[in-house]
């Protein structure tokens, strides 16, 4: 057969098809599925004489068993195998002397999905198999009474779809033999049945349900069955468009929330807009949908507020910073937080005058041995002054300063000047001072108050300064 023979055949199965418009009708009405497994058996006629289309006396008779599954709605594969019973007939390719077997694979393009009646389509695929070759065109080996050939195939087709994917079948091929001298060209006709291995699925009995509201609900899953309404709500009414069924809302006229049972709540606190009394600032129930208030406008909500009633800061939980001596000076800027004082001196009280002058007094009476820290007795009765003034006034601090002229090294001006502040330190400390009360520094000759280079300005460098005060 001819690929002009084939095409005409071809074109004439589409034709038919086309006007029957059965498959055209059915496939719109569903999306075409995909060919399920199907299993079938054909009856054949192999034509080993290709110029004539249909079979003769000396063409073999057959049968096959199919394999065949869908790829895409128009696109299915099948493997096939086919048993060639032997051909009595003296002129026939195949011997008489047993059945000649084949196996096939091809894929097979249709015009139409499944569901069409009549379906035409092409084929092509590949094969081979084992024939008994005593009468053979060419015999080769006399002593092997069986050949292998390939073959190569391709043709037309179609199915009528009967019921449930059982399928009548029919087909013819062109097979060109790779090997044309064992086993000439041939022609092959085969028809059928095939039948999926899935039990179809029953179809649906449609059963019609009443709806007396005529809202597209059915009365079975219609929860207010008697009152159009929306099939998202089971068929009940909504009039304020917030997705909650009326009968369910407690503000059926204005949008709500789920949480609220479909009352509003403008701004969020979970408390519905007729209970707030603030309704557009979030509060809290217990304040009626107000924020927790801050009487004393601080900052501090009155729930943290150690002193709601009072101005304060947040690290004193909103109470003002304290004033523990009641100086009016606040506990954070007073120097002296224990002690009555005045806000010019940081919260400390003045210190009288007459009072730093005898101290001052006492510091230019304080004489030490030459070149020692050992005090001269003459610094006592001074010293003694300053040891009562501090022990009439528990809250005073004292600072003693020792000082040299330039004799001697610097180091050792250094040194002989501390030596001589920790000696008077020492003293008012035996005389009841509390240590932690008094500090001593030596300057060493490193701050002169006169000229070292006359006798009279190095008496004068050489001093004890003593300073009384509140606070370092």
């Amino acid at each position: 057969m001819t690929t002009n023979t084939l095409k005409k055949v071809f074109a004439g199965l589409l034709f038919i098809a086309l006007v029957t418009n059965i498959s055209a009708q059915q496939t719109k009405k569903e999306k075409p599925g995909v060919k399920k497994t199907n299993i079938g058996i054909t009856v054949n006629a192999h034509d080993f004489d290709t110029k004539t289309i249909f079979p003769k006396e000396d063409s073999a008779y057959g049968f096959s068993v199919l394999f065949w599954k869908g790829i895409t709605p128009k696109v299915d594969y099948s493997i096939r195998y086919n048993g060639i019973f032997p051909n009595e007939n003296k002129n026939s390719v195949i011997s008489k002397n047993g059945i000649s077997s084949e196996l096939e694979v091809a894929v097979h393009a249709k015009a139409f999905p499944d569901k069409a009646v009549f379906n035409p389509f092409l084929t092509i695929g590949a094969g081979g198999g084992v024939y008994h070759k005593d009468l053979a065109p060419v015999v080769v080996d006399a002593s092997n009474k069986t050949m292998w050939n390939g073959h190569a195939l391709g043709g037309v087709g179609f199915q009528i779809n009967i019921k449930s994917e059982l399928y009548l079948l029919a087909q013819t091929h062109y097979r060109y033999s790779f090997n044309d001298s064992k086993l000439p060209h041939n022609l092959f006709y085969g028809v059928g049945l095939t039948r999926s291995l899935t039990k179809p699925k029953p179809k649906p009995v449609e059963v019609k349900i009443a709806d007396r509201d005529n809202d597209g609900v059915t009365d079975n899953i219609d929860a207010c069955p008697d009152v159009p309404g929306i099939a998202a709500l089971q068929g009940c009414p909504d009039k304020d468009g917030d997705g909650i069924a009326d009968k369910d809302d407690a503000c059926p006229d204005v949008a709500g929330i789920t949480a609220l049972k479909g009352c509003p709540d403008r701004d969020s606190d979970g408390i519905t807009d007729a209970s707030d009394k603030c309704p557009d600032v979030k509060g809290l129930a217990k304040y009626n949908g107000c924020p927790i208030p801050d009487t004393d406008k601080d900052g501090i909500n009155d729930e943290q507020d150690k002193c709601p009633a009072v101005a304060g800061v947040d690290r004193y939980q909103g109470c003002p910073v304290p004033d523990g001596d009641n100086d009016g000076v606040n506990d954070e800027e007073d120097k002296c937080p224990t002690v009555f004082g005045v806000r010019e001196n940081q919260g400390c009280p003045v210190i009288p005058e007459e009072v730093k002058k005898k101290v001052t007094t006492a510091a230019t009476k304080i004489l030490f041995v030459t070149g020692s820290a050992k005090l001269q007795s003459s610094s006592f009765k001074g010293l003694n002054e300053v040891a009562k003034i501090m022990n009439e006034n528990p809250d005073m601090l004292l600072s003693v300063d020792g000082h040299t002229d330039n004799t001697g090294t610097d180091d050792k001006n250094m040194a002989l000047s501390q030596n001589r502040a920790d000696a008077v330190k020492t003293y008012l400390v035996n005389k009841g001072i509390s240590d932690d009360r008094i500090t001593s520094t030596g300057y060493g000759e490193t701050t002169p108050v006169a000229d070292n280079n006359t006798a009279k300005g190095r008496q004068q460098n050489r001093r004890s300064e003593l300073m009384l005060s509140y606070f370092r």
